[in-house]
């Protein structure tokens, strides 16, 4: 079987799944029923060192659900902890001493001074902790008391503070990014001159998730009004991969290990972040909304698969899609694919004739008795006829063979598989030169 045990710059767990720093990890309650139900980590809610942290009483949480009441993504207003330090450093220290073989992180939110950090530091060592997550994503709340992403979106001031932590402590220090920034390579390099030794990320997108209409104010709603929170799920999940493997793939930070976050719901999810460059996957909406035992189906789903796959390990197939990911200007113009429908799997709806015939190329006929057929001359290969198909694998791409005419554009399709950068059809043909 599949040997899913993780050594995260030096942090070892049982399973690469760790729950991230949020409301399951808050205190030792939550964290031991999460170890028995299997997680290999977890990173305790961020903890700080300002007393006057006081969460509202009200809804914290605004969601935004699917047409089945699936929970796609959640928006949470809620601070770091609001419990004594003192409570949360016993409970930690506790929870280590009795699950020796789970990784035990703890998140840090702190003003930007380094007599802060050095103290803090001091006390979550003396718990037997694994290692430190220095919160620099957080978008609300923390953030307007310069904290959090306040921080993360300034470069100068993550590779300060993970300079100061780095000759501050022996743990190591894993720096959490905000996504709520142009180009997350800027932070990453930030943190890799820092001297942290590894990055996790996305933390929360900020965001609103819908306005009541009847009190006109943003949801959650506390006497009246709203505010921005951090939204996360599974519809921030293509941001949190496209930002994975922008680090992983960068020049600068190649090589840099990478805590993936992000939607991580499903063990494909966690393939795909590891495929990417991440060593581990963090995960919380998921158990937020299933509960602990997800992770139960998340370990044999990922184990299933990489037997299947022949992995060996996680490290196996790790980064193996970066190489594959690549700027517009180099995608082959030579490759050519025409939509096909299956006509024994058509269940005659018309969702791809309206869409293509009203949003894209008209491309598919439809005959007097409901049979839609693809219009090659007019194809473009788009693939939204696939998407919007109720009917799996109904509607298939299916690639023209070399030497075959493409009706629509007249050209001979090409079996060069080279250097087609300058090919003279192709618009980034001058840039990648």
């Amino acid at each position: 079987m599949a040997d899913l045990r993780n050594d995260f710059v030096g942090i070892k767990s049982p399973n690469p799944f760790w729950l991230a720093s949020a409301p399951p990890t808050d205190k030792e309650y939550n964290v031991r029923r999460a170890f028995e139900a299997g997680w290999g980590g977890v990173v305790w809610k961020t903890l700080g060192l300002d007393p006057h942290v006081v969460n509202v009483n009200g809804p914290r949480y605004g969601v935004i659900h699917g047409a089945d009441r699936r929970v796609l993504g959640i928006n949470n207003i809620e601070l770091i902890t609001d419990r004594p330090l003192q409570t949360n450093l016993d409970e930690i220290k506790a929870v280590k001493r009795d699950w020796p073989d789970r990784a035990m992180v703890v998140s840090l939110m702190v003003p930007c001074e380094e007599v802060c950090w050095t103290d803090i530091l001091r006390q979550v060592e003396e718990t037997g902790a694994d290692g430190v997550e220095l919160n620099f994503g957080c978008p609300h709340g923390m953030s307007e008391r310069g904290m959090g992403s306040a921080v993360g979106q300034v470069p100068e001031y993550i590779e300060m503070v993970a300079r100061w932590c780095k000759a501050a402590t022996r743990m190591p220090v894993i720096v959490k990014l905000t996504p709520n920034i142009t180009d997350i390579r800027y932070p990453a390099r930030a943190a890799k001159a820092g001297g942290a030794d590894a990055v996790s990320l996305i933390n929360t997108v900020s965001s609103i998730t819908s306005v009541n209409l009847d009190l006109m104010a943003p949801e959650p709603t506390i006497d009246g009004k709203g505010s921005h929170g951090g939204y996360c799920g599974p519809a921030v999940k293509p941001i949190a991969l496209n930002m994975v493997a922008e680090i992983a793939r960068d020049t600068e930070t190649r090589g840099m290990p990478i805590s993936g976050i992000g939607g991580v719901t499903t063990w494909r999810d966690a393939a795909e972040f590891i495929a990417l460059g991440s060593g581990n996957v963090q995960v919380c909406t998921a158990a937020m909304t299933y509960g602990f035992r997800i992770v139960q189906e998340m370990i044999a789903g990922l184990s299933d698969w990489m037997d299947d796959k022949g992995y060996a390990d996680t490290a196996a197939f790790s980064g193996m899609a970066v190489p594959n990911v690549t700027d517009w200007q180099y995608l082959n113009l030579n490759y050519v694919t025409k939509a096909r429908i299956d006509q024994d799997a058509c269940i005659k709806c018309g969702r791809c004739y309206a869409a293509c015939e009203d949003t894209s190329h008209q491309a598919i006929s439809m005959s007097a008795d409901r049979t839609f057929e693809v219009i090659d001359a007019e194809c473009v290969a788009c693939n939204l006829c696939v998407n919007v198909c109720p009917v799996e694998n109904c509607i298939t791409m299916e690639r023209l063979a070399p030497g075959t005419t493409d009706e629509r554009t007249g050209r001979v399709v090409q079996a060069d598989h080279g250097d087609w950068t300058g090919h003279p059809n192709n618009p980034g043909a001058v840039a990648a030169e």
